[in-house]
């Protein structure tokens, strides 16, 4: 197996099983799971100058622009020259994908095609805890008491933008937004898509498409 570093992207929208199935590939084959969210929350709460950049857009309500967050991930990177990593959340867009191509040559983006009715049960029944991001699902991934977070015993809020009504907004923004990355990747011959209604069953494709890149650090398909 070649001593390369893998440099690996998840495209997906909102509701797709992405933060499950970027779990179960760090789990499996080592890799770090880099997520924008995790890193944009990080920033703010140590009020980095790239943090309080984002923050005056989020407060606003607004989406944090390419500059901002190119930015923060780039740098984010720069810290990680030395390993294998998986990008969760980045490039969302065609100016994003360009300026991490001006740093690194991607060896995977996997997209993950979840139908419309799908990701709109997945999202309606979604609950998040702000502060840390963590996500449950009422369905396969419920709090261990109704209504509060695991960890702390704080209460968990429904965001505005998984209920029903935004729901098709929402998708329809990403869909216009990740066709031309998805497009760019296809180009290249580094896309693999994923379709299904079931995270557990494209799961093993994905953990044989990674098994023919990296050596997993698990003999098991572990979940």
């Amino acid at each position: 197996m070649a001593s390369k570093l893998l440099r690996a992207v998840i495209l997906g929208p909102p509701g797709s099983g992405k933060g499950t199935v970027c779990q179960r590939i760090a789990q499996n084959f080592g890799l770090q799971h880099l997520s924008s969210g995790h890193f944009l929350r990080e920033n703010i709460k140590a009020n980095t100058e790239v943090g309080d950049m984002a923050k005056q857009y989020i407060e606003k309500g607004l989406l944090v622009p390419d500059h901002v967050i190119t930015r923060l991930m780039l740098l984010e990177l720069e810290n990680r020259r030395g390993e294998h990593w998986l990008l969760d959340g980045f490039p969302r867009t065609l100016v994003q994908a360009e300026a991490l191509d001006r740093i690194c040559d991607l060896d995977l983006v996997i997209t993950l095609n979840i139908p419309f009715e799908t990701l709109k049960d997945r999202l309606s029944r979604r609950w998040i805890h702000p502060p840390s991001g963590r996500v449950y699902n009422l369905d396969f991934n419920p709090p261990h008491v109704h209504g509060t977070d695991d960890v702390t015993g704080e209460p968990l809020v429904q965001q505005e933008d998984d209920k029903p009504e935004a729901v098709a907004a929402r998708l329809r923004q990403y869909k216009d937004v990740a066709k031309p990355v998805i497009e760019l990747y296809k180009s290249r011959g580094v896309l693999h898509q994923f379709s299904g209604t079931e995270t557990n069953k494209i799961w093993p494709y994905v953990y044989t498409l990674f098994s023919n890149k990296i050596t997993p650090v698990q003999s098991k398909e572990a979940y």
